[in-house]
């Protein structure tokens, strides 16, 4: 029983010519198809329909949803939210396009969380029989698919407690005021299952993205990822470097309408009983950037 992962991220962009050939040129994600204005995209490696949906107009997400394993999750996930205060309404099959059944979750943070079981198959680029280890045709980065999100709220203690009463979220790491009983969280770091996180969220602006992200392999992917987005004048925020937090390597950079992407690789198993690591103020730049310890205005200051 439970959330298995992130299943796709839906966002705005200002010009969706433009949106389409960063996201399928340069990301190399496949292009699914276009429906009532919105184009729907998945990486080299996911199986189901989509795992992105651009729409045009404006910048910023507009939900996020989430897999669980069973159908009869959802009542479960209901009733939780529902305990919790949080508005909670049923969708049916079709209301988000190739998605059956589910909910939808609006958490204190303002942000949009839909729930499902089934989404239309499509298949992965190398197939569940005798597969090769990537697809021969792969596009610019040719990311494998979505990862997580950051996203930032007013009150992150209570963010943090609708993941972990409401999604079963667990914390993995986190950035407190001091290491006190009756500290605040900064921010948050929560995984569903074994992955470092799903989800992050920060102190910030309420219903606001700071970044969605995509998964690659190793250091090198993301080093190729770089020379790729010089080729292409990708803007960049942060990167190559590595996280203290997570120990993930990364690169943050922008899409054309400025909403920010990342490519993530490594980072380590997290399981529930591992203690959750704290952070303190003071060594919040290491911990986001290990390698520089520093953090730059535009990536404490930009979200859409």
């Amino acid at each position: 029983m439970g959330i298995l992962r992130l299943g796709y991220a839906e966002i705005n962009v200002t010009d969706m010519e433009e949106a389409k050939s960063h996201y399928e040129r340069t990301l190399g994600m496949k292009h699914v198809e276009d429906v009532n204005g919105a184009a729907y995209y998945k990486g080299w490696d996911e199986w189901d329909h989509h795992s992105l949906v651009l729409h045009e107009g404006g910048v910023g997400v507009n939900k996020f949803g989430y897999k669980v394993q069973r159908s009869e999750d959802l009542d479960y996930f209901e009733k939780k939210a529902q305990a919790f205060g949080a508005t909670v309404e049923r969708m049916s099959a079709g209301d988000t396009h190739e998605v059956k059944d589910g909910i939808r979750i609006t958490s204190p943070s303002e942000h949009v969380f839909e729930l499902y079981s089934e989404m239309t198959e499509v298949g992965s680029d190398v197939g569940f029989i005798n597969p090769e280890v990537f697809p021969r045709d792969l596009v610019g980065v040719g990311v494998p698919g979505v990862d997580h999100a950051l996203i930032s709220c007013e009150d992150p203690d209570l963010v943090n407690k609708f993941f972990t009463d409401v999604f079963d979220f667990y914390p993995t790491e986190q950035v407190v005021t001091s290491l006190d009983d009756d500290a605040s969280i900064i921010g948050s770091w929560l995984a569903a299952t074994m992955k470092v996180h799903d989800i992050a969220i920060i102190k910030g602006p309420q219903g606001k993205l700071h970044h969605f992200a995509f998964q690659l392999v190793d250091w090198s992917q993301v080093g190729r990822a770089g020379q790729l987005f010089s080729m292409d004048d990708v803007s960049i925020d942060v990167g190559p470097t590595q996280h203290g937090i997570t120990r993930g390597t990364t690169i943050y950079f922008f899409d054309p309408s400025g909403n920010r992407n990342e490519v993530f690789a490594g980072g380590y198993h997290a399981y529930p009983d591992r203690p959750c690591v704290k952070w303190t103020p003071d060594q919040l730049g290491k911990g986001i950037f290990y390698i520089t310890r520093e953090l730059n205005e535009r990536f404490t200051t930009v979200f859409t």
